[in-house]
Parts: structure tokens; C-alpha cells; sequence
């Protein structure tokens, strides 16, 4: 069925506005899980086989791979997602506030190159919106199988100053649904975010979502749940220390490395001129290589001591391993589904395992940064 996606559906969707396309094969896959029948037919075909448990963030995984946020925005899909067999969902990017994004056309995809550049802009409901949905879904479907976390974002309309309050409040909305938060100050898309990324501003948005995170805990008698920040690969060595310097002291759990990339690669076909010259960040293929850097950056600094999740460029299970080696213990796809289907879930999956049993690893924790141990 990866050949039938890459063969029948792909080509259909190249054909098609890129945001319209994504809104189609959402729809699709929303349409098909909700019924018994085709939910048994997509875990058939889409599935991993292998189970390749792994603990992080005081949870246990069946295996390292989920989906990245901006997938399903809205959680429109959540049983989608878990018919085809993903770890864990990350939903958003989730302001406090409704917004519509920026104009259309806000995202464009270079088949050839198998990468995407999007402004979409946290076009999103709003948090008390996707909170009510949630609790609809909760209430009718009970709690989703894989992991749910949300990815939380700053809205346009709040100044920089009021940003710690706006990240409070959507998580305070959420908290009750999601097992994993998400710090989102690294998309390129909303104006100045990116200045949140730094010292002091990072650290007042981080210790706001964490009193959010305490009091809910004490009022319902459980322990906090994780707290992690996204960051950008755009950052100087230096920058990229002082982010994981300050997330860590502030108490977050772990780093998600990384958002996409204002940089464009050096060469390229010149009929994607026009995708590789529209201003917003670009992801899936040219990002993989400085994504992993990042990833190997990171553990060193860390002495591999404080969990990555790794996301950008993983389009195949060899991309998946490299990122292992770096250190990431968890990854996320993005563009790797526009490009690849349903089916990467499970090609990332038993790729991974069959990597495992190469190299002679016993489980995939114990692979987590080979490639550092391997040089030393």
C-alpha cells in the first residue's frame, strides 16, 4: 500500500494546492478511522510489527516514532493516527487565542527535493476550542492509545511581555487531555518568536506553564506532566547552549530538535525556484543533515543526560537511525508523511529494528547515541 500511496494518491495530490492537499489527505484518513472496519484495514497495511519499546519522559513507548506537530493542528485524527500505528501525537501548534494564520498561500512543497516551505502562521482554533474537542473525543472514544501531546505557541495578537500567560493559559486549558507539553518559541512564522528562544523571556514563558503544570497536578492528585521546548536549527553553537542551558535550569524535560529552517539549500533545481524563494521555514529533505547536527550537539553538552526528540528530514528509516546515533530518543515526521504515506510509520519501525539487530544492539536505548561512543 506505500507503492499504491506513492503510485495513485501522491501524484493526485501534486496536482493540488499544497495546504488544500494536506486538508484532503486529513480528511481521508479522519474519514476512514472512524469506521471499524477500514480502522482494522489501515492498522492491517500501516502498522509496525516490531515493538521496540523504549521509556522517556516517565513514559513507555511501543516504539520511537510519532508524528510532528502541524500534522493535525486540530486533532481532527486521532484515531487515524493510532490505526496506522504511531507512538505518540503531537497536535498544534495551539494558541490561546483563535487565529487565522497568515495569507494564503501560506505553504508550498518541491517534489523533487521532497520539501516543503510553509507560513501557515498557528492558524488554529484557539485552545478553549480544541480543549472542547477534546473532551468530546475523550467522552465518546475514551482516551487515544498513542501518547497525545500538544504543541503550544504564542498568539499573534500578544505582545512578547504577555507571552508567559498566553503559554499558561492554553496549557491550563489542555492540561486534563494531553500527556506531554510542548514550548513552541522556534516556528519562524509568527513574528519576533524566535526572541523568546533567549534568557530571561525563555525562562519566564517556561517557570509560567510550569506553575500551570504544579497546580494541576496538586488539584488532581497526579504528578506533573513533561514539559519540553522546541527550538530552532537557525541558532550559533553558542545560542544553542545558552537555550539548553537555561530549558534545563528552568526544569523542562527535554528539547525537541528541531523546527524548520529559514536557510535554503545551496543548490536546486531551478523549476523549484519558486518554493525555495517563498519566505517561511522549510522542511522535510535539505533539513535532515543540520537537524542531526543540532541532535548530536545537544547530547554532547548534555552528556546524553536529558532526553531529544529528533524531527527533520526523516523521510526513511536510515534517516531515523542516523538521528539514533546523534543522541535522539524519540523522533517525529512531518514532511516524511507528505512525501512517503501512511506507510512510514511502519518502513521507520521495522527499519529501526532490523538496524538494532545489525549492530547488535539489545534494545534501542542502548543504541541512543552510538555514533558519539563510537568515535571516542
Amino acid at each position: 500500500m506505500g507503492i499504491g500511496y506513492r503510485v495513485l494518491v501522491r501524484p493526485a495530490l501534486r496536482i493540488q494546492d499544497s495546504e488544500k492537499a494536506h486538508s484532503r489527505a486529513l480528511l481521508m484518513l479522519r474519514f476512514f478511522s472512524s469506521n471499524p472496519l477500514f480502522r482494522g484495514i489501515l492498522s492491517l497495511l500501516y502498522r509496525p510489527n516490531k515493538n521496540l519499546q523504549i521509556n522517556c519522559f516517565g513514559h513507555s513507548f511501543i516504539h520511537p516514532f510519532g508524528s510532528a506537530a502541524g500534522l493535525d493542528k486540530r486533532a481532527e485524527a486521532l484515531r487515524g493516527w493510532e490505526a496506522i500505528g504511531l507512538s505518540f501525537i503531537e497536535i498544534g501548534g495551539i494558541t490561546e487565542h483563535e487565529q487565522g494564520g497568515n495569507p494564503k498561500p501560506r505553504m508550498f512543497r518541491a517534489n523533487s527535493s521532497r520539501s516543503l516551505v510553509n507560513r501557515m502562521g498557528f492558524n488554529n482554533p484557539g485552545s478553549q476550542k480544541v480543549a472542547a474537542k477534546l473532551a468530546h473525543h475523550f467522552s465518546r472514544h475514551g482516551s487515544p492509545n498513542a501518547s497525545l501531546w500538544a504543541n503550544l505557541g504564542k498568539s499573534k495578537v500578544t505582545s512578547l511581555s504577555d507571552a508567559p500567560s498566553d503559554y499558561a493559559t492554553t496549557m491550563n486549558r489542555l492540561w486534563n487531555y494531553c500527556d506531554i507539553f510542548v514550548i513552541n518559541v522556534s516556528s519562524p512564522n509568527t513574528p519576533n518568536l524566535r526572541e523568546l528562544q533567549h534568557d530571561d523571556a525563555l525562562e519566564s514563558v517556561i517557570q509560567a506553564c510550569q506553575v500551570v503544570n504544579s497546580r494541576n497536578a496538586d488539584e488532581s492528585n497526579t504528578q506533573t506532566k513533561p514539559l519540553l521546548i522546541k527550538i530552532a536549527p537557525d541558532v550559533t553553537d553558542e545560542q544553542l547552549s545558552a537555550i539548553v542551558t537555561t530549558a534545563r535550569s528552568a526544569g523542562c524535560d527535554g528539547i525537541i530538535a528541531t523546527n524548520t529552517t529559514i536557510e535554503r539549500p545551496e543548490n536546486y533545481p531551478s523549476s523549484e525556484q519558486k518554493v525555495f524563494t517563498q519566505e517561511g521555514g522549510l522542511s522535510g529533505a535539505p533539513l535532515r543533515q543540520r537537524s542531526t547536527s543540532v541532535i548530536s550537539q545537544i547530547y554532547s553538552m548534555t552528556n546524553g543526560e536529558w532526553p531529544i526528540v529528533g524531527v527533520g528530514g526523516i523521510l526513511s528509516a536510515e534517516d531515523a537511525w542516523e538521528k539514533i546515533g546523534a543522541g535522539a530518543s524519540l523522533l517525529q515526521a512531518y514532511s516524511g508523511f507528505v512525501f512517503e504515506g501512511p506507510s512510514l510509520s511502519k518502513s521507520v519501525v521495522n527499519g529501526l529494528d532490523k538496524k538494532l539487530r545489525e549492530h547488535g544492539f539489545k534494545n534501542l536505548e542502548e543504541a541512543v547515541g552510538f555514533s558519539h561512543r563510537s568515535t571516542d
